[in-house]
């Protein structure tokens, strides 16, 4: 009877018995991390992913470049000075980028995209462009030369993403989605194709195609637009001929031509063949040595592969898989459209170019002479997709920002009715 009543009984709260209660719970349950601490980790994200590709770049241009620049300049260090410049610019123009807020672009980019348009063109007089390998993308500024066609990625992307985020814009309707885009984009593409360099106009129409994609263009838009894109690429391959040479003899029949149109990509797979599992040690590849062309800047990957192996390759890889995990996540969480297309046509634009290398490289794709973002040796394309990067890190500032307003204005006010004293 005892036994009963004791059971009965209700025990006595111990001291601090609530607190006890708050702590095991929560132990229990794992806390919900806030907008805000959301929008940092994705900033975490993008910038560490790009420190260290850029550093790995310029490991990697010193590396393979050693080589040719002895035999070029008399030092192995020529290459290797000339991107660090780059470099430090790049991460100048990527904190500026950063700090200055994104809405800039909606009413700066078609007037700057306008006014490089003319600059572009420069590459084609003979006074003040440089050619290379056939095309005259270059221009020379003295001790420095300059690719416009990098800007003109970048800002095409902005331009882009400030026409779609208009609220008058109905994608639904075809004249909505492709004016004034559709013009912009033909004229820059035609000077970028005047300058003999598919491989960047194939970047940009990409680029705007994937951020289309990302602006909810309906589905048989896309394929139209698609399909059109493909045979305008398939014109301009087959109706130029050292274009239809690298395409047939080069790429898909390499081994009937080892030695000649085929030697680059021959040498290339050899090099990734070579790594195996680890490599052969940083600094000593073979393929180097006067027999892999571009080794420094559009076939960086492969010397890459050779000497850190697979393991280094796969390592590099998941390092732009992380970067472009954290631009769309960026993306998701914009604050507007304009910053949701913004970022998530940058991050396009990043992803499509590193597909396009990659694929080259290993042969699944034609050789189009695009470089690899971050590793490639490249003064203007480092600098340009660093600020890129800035542009995307722009939005997700501001997304922190608005996560800690929305928090600020949801904490209940002291005094009001349910908030505790």
């Amino acid at each position: 009877m005892a036994d009963r009543t004791v059971a009965r009984r209700r025990p006595k709260p111990a001291t601090g018995g609530s607190h006890l209660r708050l702590v095991q719970t929560s132990d229990l349950l794992r806390p919900v991390p806030t907008p805000a601490a959301v929008a940092r980790r994705n900033l975490t994200l993008l910038l560490a992913p790009t420190a260290l590709l850029t550093v790995i770049g310029l490991v990697m241009i010193l590396s393979a470049g050693s080589i040719s620049a002895v035999e070029g300049y008399g030092t192995s260090f020529w290459y290797f000075n000339r991107q660090t410049l780059y470099a430090a610019a790049g991460i100048v123009g990527l904190v500026v980028t950063a700090r200055l807020p994104y809405a800039f672009w909606r009413r700066a980019a078609i007037p700057m995209l306008l006014m490089l348009l003319p600059v572009m063109l420069l590459t084609l007089h003979p006074a003040f462009g440089s050619s290379l390998y056939g095309a005259s993308r270059w221009i020379d500024l003295g001790p420095i030369t300059l690719q416009p066609a990098e800007f003109a990625k970048l800002l095409t992307v902005c331009a882009a993403a400030a026409i779609l985020s208009r609220p008058w814009k109905r994608l639904q309707r075809p004249r909505d989605a492709f004016l004034p885009l559709g013009p912009l984009v033909a004229v820059v593409a035609g000077v970028v194709l005047l300058q003999k360099d598919l491989g960047t106009a194939v970047v940009i129409c990409g680029s705007v195609f994937l951020l289309l994609f990302a602006a909810g263009l309906r589905l048989q838009h896309l394929v139209v637009t698609g399909l059109g894109g493909t045979a305008a690429t398939a014109f301009f391959i087959f109706g130029t001929a050292y274009r239809r040479t690298r395409f047939l003899e080069a790429w898909l029949n390499s081994e009937l031509d080892p030695s000649g149109a085929g030697w680059q990509l021959r040498q290339g797979l050899i090099a990734l063949g070579s790594g195996g599992w680890f490599g052969v040690g940083l600094g000593n590849s073979r393929q180097k040595w006067d027999y892999l062309p571009n080794a420094h800047s559009d076939f960086v990957f492969a010397v890459l592969g050779e000497e850190l192996g697979l393991i280094g390759a796969l390592a590099v890889l998941s390092l732009f898989g992380l970067l472009l995990f954290a631009g769309i996540r960026i993306a998701m969480n914009a604050p507007d459209t304009f910053g949701r297309l913004l970022a998530a046509g940058i991050t396009g634009w990043i992803g499509l170019q590193t597909l396009v290398n990659l694929g080259a490289v290993t042969g699944l794709l034609p050789i189009t002479g695009v470089p690899l973002p971050f590793l490639s040796f490249g003064g203007t394309a480092l600098v340009v997709t660093l600020a890129g990067v800035g542009v995307i890190a722009s939005v997700g500032l501001e997304g922190v920002r608005s996560a800690e307003r929305r928090r600020v204005r949801d904490r209940p006010r002291s005094g009001s009715p349910g908030s505790r004293p």
